[in-house]
């Protein structure tokens, strides 16, 4: 692998091996961080700050946005770095840092190593937890409960049986008190667990961040080439019995229902970024992903793209959001979310990521996050519907997908407020 670091303290930039950074050490809180597999970006400071209203389509003006401010300034180096919420029910805030340090790897490795295996893979799994258990549990309330949610996914159901639409996606939340978490702790226990995720960290409203492991490319763009990994289908993983793991990832390939929810993303991505390429490959079948709790469906889909294709964060734009986080068709399933979820997600299902004045960039979509202030912490998780659904087994899984976070901010909440020995 060919990599390169760099580090700009604007106007000036220079370039070292990329071995001589680990990000997430170099990240401080009110910074940006997003990194996999040691390549990524971390930021400090702001040079200018973008706001960008509430409102339809935010995710494009955002792009255009960027896109103009990073034309003004002029700077080769500059990027813009951002966390958009889900829908453009909020402001969403673009930042031009002061200081960026990044690291890249060289064109060929763009397929992010997915595609190569059909079957079930091997991944690590993460060493299980010795320490023992969390002094003070955090006390943990879910909006909306188990039961609400179950019929919030029987009424969806008998709007797709009725063929208003295909799918919808519908999450709920936890939330709890803050017990004083450390948050490059949780960053670093997050990569411990999910080394093969993006991990990311934003800053957020009330001095808070907005921090993550996210196991799905949206988009990562680098020159005329580009690459999408779509995630859906999702079954639990058995990390302490690996024949039943191997078992549960087998059924999951199998699943004509995952297959089904499957297929609707990964013809909606590649019917968007084929109008943006001269080629897109799309493999022809799924392979596997794994997480430390969960197996998912995977499916990359990589092209070249044209002269006059826009930027990451526009290509980005254009993607979001993908059936995999919101349904099929977008409109019908936008408004039945609107209709059904209790509170609005805020930045979870949303993009994380940052765009360079190329055009270069990473967006991620963020799942398997906090919204972290200083009085509580909020996470969410979201299973998608179709005609195969039952709901008690999508509240299943949705509890399965809150045990990433959970995990990792409970065991942070082991040594959070303790005095010094």
């Amino acid at each position: 692998m060919s990599a390169t670091f760099r580090s700009s303290a604007f106007p000036h930039a220079a370039t070292r091996p990329a071995a001589a950074v680990d990000l997430l050490a170099a990240w401080r809180p009110g910074g940006f961080l997003m990194e996999r597999r040691g390549t990524g970006i971390v930021t400090a400071g702001e040079l200018r700050r973008i706001e960008v209203a509430v409102g339809s389509e935010q995710a494009t003006r955002a792009a255009a946005a960027a896109d103009d401010a990073l034309a003004g300034l002029g700077i080769e180096d500059a990027v813009v770095i951002a966390a958009l919420p889900f829908r453009g029910d909020m402001a969403a805030r673009l930042v031009i840092p002061e200081r960026i340090t990044v690291t890249s790897i060289s064109p060929r490795e763009l397929d992010l190593g997915v595609g190569r295996d059909r079957g079930v893979a091997e991944p690590a799994i993460p060493p299980p937890r010795t320490s023992a258990p969390p002094i003070s549990p955090m006390r943990w309330v879910a909006e909306p409960p188990a039961a609400a949610y179950e019929q919030a996914v029987a009424e969806a159901l008998s709007r797709i049986r009725a063929g208003d639409l295909e799918k919808v996606v519908l999450t709920r939340a936890l939330t709890a008190p803050n017990p004083g978490i450390d948050l490059a702790a949780l960053l670093a226990e997050l990569r411990r667990r999910d080394p093969e995720c993006h991990l990311f960290a934003a800053p957020a409203d009330e001095d808070g961040a907005f921090v993550g492991a996210t196991p799905e490319t949206l988009l990562r763009r680098e020159g005329d080439r580009v690459v999408s990994l779509p995630l859906a289908g999702t079954a639990a993983r058995w990390p302490d019995d690996p024949g039943r793991d191997r078992e549960a990832a087998e059924a999951l390939v199998r699943s004509a229902k995952n297959q089904h929810e499957h297929a609707a993303v990964v013809e909606a991505v590649a019917e968007t970024l084929t109008q943006h390429c001269t080629k897109l490959r799309v493999d022809t079948e799924p392979h596997l992903v794994a997480t430390a709790t969960v197996w998912h469906l995977a499916t990359a889909v990589r092209g070249r793209l044209r002269p006059s294709a826009p930027s990451a964060l526009a290509l980005a734009a254009a993607l979001h959001p993908t059936p995999a986080v919101c349904g099929t068709p977008a409109n019908v399933a936008s408004a039945l979310i609107a209709s059904l979820e209790p509170a609005s997600r805020g930045l979870y299902s949303g993009l994380v990521g940052w765009v360079d004045g190329r055009g270069d960039g990473e967006w991620a979509v963020s799942l398997r996050c906090a919204l972290i202030t200083r009085a509580r912490v909020r996470i969410d998780a979201g299973a998608g519907i179709v005609a195969e659904s039952r709901p008690d087994l999508e509240v299943a899984e949705t509890e399965l997908k809150f045990r990433t976070i959970v995990d990792a901010l409970e065991a942070c909440a082991e040594t959070a407020g303790r005095e010094p020995a």
